[in-house]
């Protein structure tokens, strides 16, 4: 078995341009944000981006690498609504597919198991149908004769995703309250890309947690990362709590201002470093 350890900067160098991109996480919780900044510091642009969005989201619209986005959602859960990305709503810099949660889940869903789509009853009624004309409507077959909205399949390129804890074959950990569906974006993708706080041996990830932890499998994955708070400034409960103050400073600041500061270093350490000063300002 294959060990698929890489850097950060490896992955990014194995995604393009035009690519439908997924990114695991929910709102401003367990985002493989190191893996995002990686593919800030890369060229790679015209994205369509697949998400429950949160900060992801936010940089890279900002940045103007999203061509279009598929959420139902861009949310920093404490600040509820995403600021970078409403900026970028607002100006119109990109296109957007708003679906429901339930939708979006079953759009996964159909992609994870080859199917072009997915009955759902969610949509039947909102204006969900009417900002997404595209959508159609099927009949069951049997005798009920139910009418279901026929979700598409939110097939990837590529999907990122951060857990607590991987080995170097691929399998995925979580530690946290919720698996927030980053099994589906991996088994979603063409490519698979898992970003981890800690690298153990494979017998250590059950050795004090259930075998139900482990959410993804090596089968689903093409590399592994270890990023030891590669969430950061989300939440990677229970091994690292949200960085409220920096999530704060990162929605009230100017993109130019925020990223000249913090994100045109050339690697993660400098991200890192940039933080610390920050923090050591603050005190």
């Amino acid at each position: 078995m294959a060990d698929k350890t890489m850097t950060a900067d490896d992955v990014v160098g194995r995604l393009r341009s035009g690519m439908t991109l997924g990114i695991g996480g929910w709102g401003s919780r367990r985002k493989p944000m190191a893996l995002v900044r990686a593919l800030l510091r890369s060229g790679v642009c015209d994205l369509t981006v697949v998400s429950y969005g949160g900060p992801d989201v936010g940089m890279l619209c900002a940045a103007g690498r999203v061509r279009r986005l598929v959420a139902p959602f861009a949310t920093l859960d404490t600040v509820p609504l995403e600021p970078h990305f409403r900026a970028a709503r607002e100006a119109g810099t990109m296109e957007m597919t708003e679906l429901d949660e339930a939708m979006f889940m079953w759009g996964l869903h159909a992609a994870a198991n080859r199917l072009p789509f997915m009955p759902v009853r969610a949509g039947l009624g909102s204006d969900v149908m009417r900002v997404n004309p595209e959508l159609r409507t099927v009949r069951s077959p049997y005798a009920d004769g139910e009418e279901f909205v026929a979700v598409p399949a939110l097939r990837l390129d590529a999907a990122l995703v951060h857990l607590n804890r991987a080995d170097r074959l691929g399998n995925g950990q979580y530690l946290g309250p919720d698996p927030y569906f980053d099994d589906l974006f991996c088994e979603a993708a063409d490519e698979a890309y898992l970003s981890c706080e800690q690298l153990v041996e494979t017998a250590e990830l059950t050795k004090e947690a259930a075998p139900q932890t482990l959410l993804v499998g090596r089968h689903s994955v093409t590399g592994v990362v270890e990023a030891p708070n590669g969430a950061h400034f989300t939440s990677c409960a229970p091994d690292r709590g949200r960085d409220e103050a920096f999530q704060k400073l990162y929605a009230t600041t100017p993109w130019a201002e925020f990223a000249e500061r913090f994100l045109s270093g050339p690697d993660e350490d400098a991200y890192r470093s940039a933080v610390r000063a920050w923090h050591e300002e603050q005190r």
